[in-house]
């Protein structure tokens, strides 16, 4: 705990990344996705917690994240359920939203710029790649069809999570490597919403660095 005390962004970057790559692995089986899917939300939690600026966040976090982590089993025993994927998408998406914002809040905090400050910047970027990831389930339920890729070129069925969680990454870094991609002009819209979120959140995080940087320079 006192590790996660000094750097609960690092601490969440890291199991982020660490999610990803072990994903592969488990997605094979139900247990594997209820596993992976739990710690995550569990190390959310406990970074939400560290650097909560009032009491009031940590309660928002906990009010979205319980049943977040409730639902994020019940979506691993029944992906194909579609209320059971909408359900859990309507918590994910302001969780993970409320923890970007959690993030950027911890780094707008004061005039100084940590090395845990430093990890909430990749923090907070994963954690809306996860959000929009959500998003996305959502609309492919909502608006059958949405998305086409290599495990559904013609979009007669739904993508998987872990695909919708590359095409976010993709999307919000822009990079758009094209092998997964929206069809339907409801999902085109809200990839263009993450398009923008990322070139904003890019040129809000090097506002923030250049204009400390200038309040540093000594007068004259």
């Amino acid at each position: 705990m006192r590790t996660v005390g000094r750097h609960p962004s690092g601490v969440l970057l890291c199991a982020q990344l660490v999610v990803v790559l072990i994903y592969p692995f488990l997605d094979h089986t139900t247990a594997g996705r209820a596993v992976v899917g739990v710690v995550q939300m569990a190390v959310v939690l406990i970074a939400v917690w560290a650097v909560r600026s009032t009491p009031v966040l940590s309660w928002v976090a906990i009010v979205l994240g319980g049943p977040a982590m409730v639902l994020t089993i019940a979506e691993a025993i029944s992906p194909e359920t579609e209320a059971v994927v909408l359900a859990s998408a309507a918590f994910h998406v302001p969780f993970y939203f409320f923890v970007s914002y959690a993030m950027v809040r911890y780094l707008f905090e004061d005039n100084v710029i940590t090395r845990d400050e430093l990890y909430a910047v990749g923090a907070a970027f994963t954690v809306v790649a996860w959000a929009f990831a959500y998003v996305y389930a959502a609309a492919q339920v909502l608006w059958p069809g949405s998305f086409v890729g290599y495990s559904s070129p013609d979009a007669s069925e739904d993508l998987l999570w872990f695909d919708l969680l590359y095409l976010s990454f993709t999307t919000l870094t822009s990079v758009g490597l094209s092998d997964i991609y929206p069809v339907r002009d409801h999902a085109r819209s809200l990839v263009m919403v993450e398009q923008v979120a990322g070139i904003l959140y890019v040129a809000l995080v090097i506002a923030r660095f250049v204009g400390l940087a200038h309040a540093r320079r000594p007068p004259g």
